[in-house]
């Protein structure tokens, strides 16, 4: 698997999500398979089946999440540097087309979420502002067209 950007934070969900996934979730699936095994006969037992087909997901999960934090490439958001835009700043731009400014933070794909203002380091927008500077015209390709960004700041 290559490296994995993330920030101490997104480190951090993904290390709560792994300690949920092993002691919670793992014991709370065994729960429902001695269960649906008191059911009887397993060839013909739904409850089984699906309770196996989760035990299978949840033991996926925990595999992909750990082999995630071994690859860690952890984003050291103290040594950001305000003067160029990279992954772990937060940059505000104006969007010129529409006379509206954004602000969000461009973080690694693996804790990009729109919903939270971050967006992947991967996407164009995210993309396209890497290594851009205060007060620069970024015009990008976009899903929707063409985009013109003005970067107005660029912080931690």
């Amino acid at each position: 698997m290559a490296e994995v950007r993330l920030t101490a934070e997104g480190v951090a969900k993904y290390e709560d999500r792994l300690e949920y996934l092993k002691t919670t979730a793992r014991s709370e699936i065994a729960e429902q398979i001695k269960v649906a095994r008191s059911f009887g006969d397993l060839s013909e037992n739904a409850e089984y089946d699906a309770a196996k087909i989760e035990q299978a997901r949840i033991e996926y999960e925990i595999v992909e999440i750990e082999t995630m934090l071994r690859n860690v490439l952890l984003i050291d958001e103290e040594h950001i540097d305000t003067d160029t835009i990279s992954v772990g700043a937060t940059v505000t731009v104006e969007n010129l087309d529409i006379k509206k400014e954004m602000s969000f933070q461009i973080v690694g794909s693996a804790e990009s979420d729109p919903r939270e203002n971050r967006i992947s380091n991967e996407s164009p927008v995210g993309a396209g502002l890497l290594g851009h500077k205060l007060g620069e015209l970024v015009e990008i390709q976009a899903p929707g067209g063409m985009v013109r960004l003005r970067v107005a700041a660029i912080g931690k």
